[in-house]
């Protein structure tokens, strides 16, 4: 079995029970899981592979809980730069329509590729339509030869505008085919091993795409395999109109009416929770999917995250669809959830009980979320952190760069303040991904030029 040693590292944040970080830091893994954590002294002398990272911050690897990666072949499409949700919707659905198998594999590639570059190791996509022959395997065939850990969730649509729902008629299916198509990748692809590269989830896409029957019998199927539900949920005040008018319920509510609720499920964004319903996600243990550089481009709103850390709820980090960020940096996004708490904070004012303002979410709080957060998240307990019967997946940054200098004050800090920089290194199970800042398993330049083309082709 492979060995691996890393040693002195300038700082090893380890985001352990204890949140140690380790000046002269290092860890020893053995056939990608982590035996040792410690100062280098501390730590065998020998391995199959050695990394020196004196001079390196070295972190978790980041967890991305929320993303549409076939998106990254509509960014900054001009008719739905300045529009809100629902009508961004409605301009790219007849373009994504057009989508191939092809797309799908090359447009799983390029936002993984972006991802790994940012230190995230693994990363749940949301796959919800499958035009032209398209299938969830596409993107699991490409996700593979790129090397991070996939949680594919199995999307779907089956309510289309002539039965009331947003999307048009042409991109929904049958809910026969979906479910069939559901079990068909569970039985074919879930691991649920610790280590797992590749994870199932069932996600349908949102309360205004599909019917309740679907989502019963998708929960149903779910924990009849005993694997996550994920879903769009209270991303709008638009979804909360069209959930009360349609269903009678606020949005939370009506996945509790479906039986929605539980350990086994997360929520992507969550904007609109009242202070009953965080208690709802508190109690049943349903995760959510912050997603900050969408809410902000869409102008959706700003999503509590204050009242979730306080009430104990488990929130991880999204970079939501690349036409809706529009970008799969996962340090940016640690980034502006903590820039964007502080603006919530400031906006609700000085606390009423006099004990002055609210408290700012900090630099390491905010790398938290995008660590043990989001394995908590994803049901991951062998994903989050570096200590010892982790998987050995972490991304390690150099300190003596521009965008740090000034900074090394407190290098873990500079990290989340500082403009966001690409990693270094990448190692995922212990195997390395990214090398000296160049991803090793995939040609970048010619993913680059086959991406653009495939973007031109779908918006000729």
């Amino acid at each position: 079995m492979p060995t691996l040693l890393v040693k002195n590292a300038s700082v090893l944040i380890t985001m352990d029970g204890s949140r140690r970080e380790i000046a002269g830091g290092g860890l020893f893994a053995r056939d990608g899981f982590i035996e040792q954590v410690g100062p280098a002294g501390e730590l065998p002398s020998a391995a199959d592979e050695v990394l020196d990272l004196s001079g390196y911050v070295v972190f978790p690897g980041l967890i991305n809980t929320h993303h549409h990666f076939y998106q990254t072949l509509t960014r900054a499409v001009p008719a739905a730069q300045d529009a809100n949700l629902f009508n961004w919707l409605k301009t790219l659905y007849p373009i994504w329509a057009r989508m191939t198998p092809e797309d799908i594999f090359t447009s799983t590639q390029t936002a993984l590729a972006e991802l790994a570059l940012s230190g995230c190791t693994t990363a749940s996509d949301h796959l919800y339509l499958f035009p032209n022959g398209a299938r969830l395997d596409d993107e699991i065939a490409a996700a593979a030869e790129v090397g991070l850990r996939l949680h594919a969730s199995r999307g779907s649509m089956s309510l289309g505008e002539s039965q009331g729902g947003l999307p048009p008629d042409s991109v929904v299916d049958s809910e026969e085919r979906i479910l069939a198509d559901s079990q068909r990748l569970i039985e074919t692809y879930h691991d649920p091993k610790p280590g797992s590269m590749l994870q199932i989830v069932l996600a349908p896409c949102s309360p205004f795409s599909v019917t309740g029957d679907l989502m019963r019998q998708s929960a149903a199927l779910a924990r009849q395999y005993r694997v996550h539900l994920h879903t769009h949920l209270a991303e709008t005040q638009d979804e909360e109109v069209f959930c009360m008018e349609k269903f009678g319920h606020r949005p939370v509510g009506y996945m509790q009416a479906l039986g929605w609720v539980g350990e086994d499920v997360w929520f992507a964004h969550a904007v609109y929770a009242s202070p009953d319903e965080v208690q709802v996600f508190a109690r049943t243990g349903c995760g959510v999917a912050h997603c900050p550089s969408s809410n902000m481009r869409l102008a959706s709103g700003i999503a509590p995250l204050t009242a979730y850390r306080a009430a104990g709820v488990n929130v991880g980090l999204g970079v939501d669809g690349s036409a809706s960020n529009d970008g799969s940096h996962m340090l940016a996004e640690a980034r502006q959830a903590m820039l964007l708490q502080r603006l919530s904070a400031a906006l609700g004012g000085a606390s009423l009980s006099g004990q002055g303002a609210p408290a700012l979410l900090t630099a390491r709080q905010a790398l938290e979320l995008a660590t043990r957060g989001g394995a908590a998240v994803l049901g991951r307990p062998d994903l989050g952190s570096l200590e010892a019967g982790k998987c050995a997946d972490f991304a390690a940054i150099r300190l003596d760069r521009l965008a740090y200098a000034g900074a090394l004050h407190d290098p873990v800090a500079a990290l989340v303040f500082c403009a966001p920089q690409q990693v270094d290194r990448l190692v995922v199970g212990g195997r390395t991904i990214v090398k000296d800042g160049l991803l090793q398993s995939v040609d970048l330049p010619r993913l680059v030029e086959r991406h653009n083309r495939a973007a031109g082709r779908l918006l000729a």
